[in-house]
């Protein structure tokens, strides 16, 4: 596959065939880090098609020096979901709606505690852990300096070990 300055080149200038298979090669991870942040797979979908089509739209900001083309994206999700909760406004449906999702999930005593996380930290854990995004990476993606996600991965990860430890 190209390197991340070329991909953008050719979706900055509309090539369908190029965002397809940056879409294809992206679209399944984003939606499942999306439904860890809004703990609901519509506005999950909903969130990821919005990121997409505002890159397909509206090609800009991307800057190479700054990070890959994959934290670019999971920046521009990161925001639309967090535009999506600021919408949600104080809710117990919401927190209903949280608990209830894939009851598989709830079976497993680690996802039962990785949703008792504080939102910021679900998803700082899952793009450090599962999407394996580096602390560069991440700072990017969350417009913070590198020392701020150390310390940030450090609370949360000690944050999931006393849930852990409680719930055994």
């Amino acid at each position: 596959m190209a390197d991340d300055r070329e991909i953008w080149k050719r979706i900055s200038e509309g090539d369908a065939d190029s965002f397809d298979a940056f879409y294809r090669e992206n679209a399944p991870r984003l939606q499942v880090f999306l439904r860890q942040v809004t703990g609901n797979p519509q506005a999950a979908e909903d969130v990821a098609q919005e990121t997409f089509t505002q890159i397909w739209r509206r090609p800009n900001g991307f800057r190479p020096e700054c990070g890959t083309l994959r934290a670019y994206l999971y920046g521009i999700a990161r925001k639309r979901a967090a535009e999506w909760w600021r919408k949600q406004g104080p809710s117990d449906q919401a927190s209903e709606d949280q608990m209830s999702v894939c009851q598989t999930e709830t079976v497993s005593i680690v996802g039962d505690a990785f949703r008792r996380l504080a939102k910021e930290q679900r998803a700082l854990l899952w793009l450090r852990e599962v999407e394996g995004q580096s602390y560069a990476e991440l700072a990017v993606i969350l417009e913070i300096p590198v020392g701020t996600v150390r310390s940030r991965l450090f609370a949360a990860r000690e944050a999931l070990r006393r849930i852990w430890l409680n719930t055994r």
